[in-house]
């Protein structure tokens, strides 16, 4: 099993920043595919990013292209997700997840985090 916890939510002024961060326990993080999803209210939930294992391999959902940045630091067990210039748009809260495979469908994701909920005000 695997537990990922999520922090570094909060609310932000449109154009600010905020770095999230996941942090996985149980087994070794190492081997698996992570991926950020989003969900607003009354939406699905739905791709942000993923890195694969080794961190070579990144792909972004077309609506932050240029504005978020996913990594990872294996040592440390964590994910992170660095968002700039973040839009009204951008709120929702935000999941970290941990898959075997390279997907961006969050159906093929084993274990999740509790989500941290991004705000960003207009």
């Amino acid at each position: 099993q695997v537990q990922l916890v999520e922090s570094g939510g909060g609310l932000v002024q449109t154009g600010g920043s905020l770095r999230l961060s996941c942090t996985a326990s149980g087994r070794t993080h190492s081997i698996f595919d992570m991926g950020w999803f989003r969900q607003a209210p009354g939406k699905e939930r739905e791709f942000v990013a993923i890195i694969n294992w080794t961190g070579d391999s990144i792909n972004y959902a077309d609506s932050v292209k240029g504005r978020f940045s996913v990594s990872r630091d294996n040592a440390k067990k964590s994910v992170y997700l660095q968002m700039s210039s973040l839009k009204p748009e951008d709120t929702a809260v935000y999941y970290c997840a941990a898959g075997s495979y390279y997907a961006t469908d969050a159906a093929e994701y084993d274990f999740w985090g509790q989500g941290t909920q991004v705000t960003v005000s207009s």
